[in-house]
């Protein structure tokens, strides 16, 4: 049986950073917003923290969920600090950082500046759904937690749009 993939992400807007946790739909998995100087490595920590209870029922039987990591993240430091949340986290997780093409391999493909990564897509999708929410766009939100509720009624509206066009 295959693992399941869950793809993280930051996106900054207006003092907030949002960090992202999408399954392979682009659907929430975790979200969570701290202040724009939180580090993307902390975020994340705080993130898997908040939803600890989730990895803690989970049995360790079953395969390790992947966790999909853009270049800014540092696997060293995140399985050290949430190993010291939950010790037996890594039996039900493993961390993998996502391909980033090099100069030389551009060149190979005649190709110059940004090129797409296939498996970055999926929360960049996520993040682009969730500037189309106008309560979203801005910074109205005196708290950290209104603007997480916020963030997720937006996916929950997604959800709900696309269950009512099926």
């Amino acid at each position: 049986m295959l693992s399941r993939k869950v793809f993280v992400s930051t996106n900054t807007r207006f003092g907030i950073k949002r960090h992202l946790a999408v399954d392979i739909l682009g659907f929430p998995f975790f979200t969570h917003c701290t202040k724009a100087n939180i580090s993307d490595d902390q975020g994340l920590i705080e993130m898997f923290e908040q939803n600890i209870d989730y990895f803690q029922s989970k049995p360790a039987s079953l395969p390790k969920t992947t966790i999909l990591l853009d270049n800014g993240y540092h696997p060293e430091k995140l399985t050290q600090a949430l190993e010291d949340i939950y010790p037996q986290i890594m039996t039900k997780i493993q961390f993998e950082l996502s391909a980033k093409p090099s100069k030389a391999e551009k060149e190979a493909k005649g190709q110059s500046g940004f090129v797409p990564v296939a498996a970055r897509w999926v929360i960049e999708r996520s993040n682009a759904w969730v500037e189309r929410c106008k309560s979203l766009v801005k910074n109205f939100d005196r708290t950290l937690a209104r603007s997480n509720a916020k963030l997720q009624l937006c996916f929950i509206r997604l959800m709900l749009k696309r269950l009512a066009t099926a």
